[in-house]
């Protein structure tokens, strides 16, 4: 570092921060400290700078898919928000759901150095009713049910299918048909749960629930069972893709919407303004996901303590043409 400095005709300290990634090195000068450092092929040493500072600048994440829309986006938003702390991501998928996965991965991630874990559950486990993690590593979980054991953020799933069950019932609707997320889904779970508590609390029928895998052609199933429903006046589906599906296979069956059939799904993707009609819908905070993430970890790796709990993220719905009163 000294070489890299004389070579640079800079301090020691400037080349620390451009190392770190730090903030406030004018640009001029950020390039004059790569070039020396290019020069003479210095590459700083994570592990002399991890005995030094007592961490790795560095975050594991482990997840099961990076399929799902919620998975994707809370990740890109970890990784960003990491990024403004001056912190790296290492991401280890698990091919398969179980608790030897899940500690195969903490294993794993231990080999690489990393100063703290956040795990994106989506899914139960097939061998174990809860997730179990080794014990004294600062980690947090995405939607889960076990704040009682460790640090939980998750989407508040709950009041963002009241207030799309709501809603529905506001506009006049007798009752809500709801398209389930897969039975293995902690947050398709939520979903459910609270669609069915919020019918019964106001003393509604409640009605079969079809059950989709979050894919829009799921969706179309179910939708070409519900258009032939004649007192189906009104559906939430438990995310946006499946409400897709829904949308075509009433337009297919001559259901209107929202004339015939109000629709509400649940996410907020970027195209649910594009869908015909624009779809009404339950948006998800994801960036502040990521973010309460990346500060509950890191908070527990300043203070070299684990913590328990859970955060909770709310929701809000968003009203477009998809939903409409009932026909007289």
């Amino acid at each position: 570092m000294a070489d890299v400095a004389r070579l640079a005709g800079v301090s020691a300290q400037t080349v620390s921060r451009v190392s770190n990634g730090h903030p406030g090195v004018v640009g001029s000068t950020r390039e004059q400290v790569l070039d020396a450092m290019r020069r003479l092929g210095y590459r700083p040493n994570s592990a002399a700078r991890a005995l030094k500072y007592g961490e790795f600048r560095t975050i594991g994440v482990i997840l099961f898919t990076l399929s799902t829309v919620g998975n994707s986006r809370t990740l890109e938003a970890i990784v960003d928000h990491a990024a403004h702390e001056g912190y790296a991501i290492t991401l280890i998928p698990v091919a398969v759901p179980t608790q030897d996965g899940v500690l195969g991965a903490f294993t794993r991630l231990g080999e690489l150095a990393v100063d703290a874990v956040i795990v994106i559950m989506e899914v139960h486990l097939l061998d174990a009713a809860t997730v179990t993690l080794p014990l004294g590593i600062p980690a947090v979980v995405v939607d889960s049910t076990g704040g009682d054991r460790y640090a939980v953020v998750d989407t508040d799933q709950a009041d963002g299918a009241r207030q799309a069950v709501r809603h529905l019932l506001d506009l006049g609707h007798r009752t809500v048909w709801h398209v389930a997320g897969p039975a293995d889904s902690y947050a398709a779970e939520g979903r459910a749960r609270a669609w069915r508590a919020a019918l019964t609390e106001a003393g509604l029928p409640v009605p079969p629930m079809p059950r989709g895998d979050w894919s829009a052609d799921s969706g179309y199933r179910a939708g070409l069972e519900l258009a032939g429903e004649p007192g189906c006046t009104a559906v939430f589906a438990a995310n946006d893709q499946m409400a897709l599906g829904l949308l075509r296979a009433f337009h297919e069956e001559g259901r209107v919407v929202p004339r015939d059939v109000s629709v509400v799904g649940f996410d907020d993707i970027p195209d649910a303004t594009s869908f015909i009609p624009p779809l009404t819908t339950v948006h998800q905070d994801f960036t502040e996901v990521g973010r309460r993430c990346v500060e509950r970890v890191l908070r527990q790796v300043h203070h070299r303590r684990t913590e328990a709990g859970t955060t909770l993220v709310p929701t809000r719905l968003v009203v477009r043409g998809s939903t409409a009163p009932p026909a007289v």
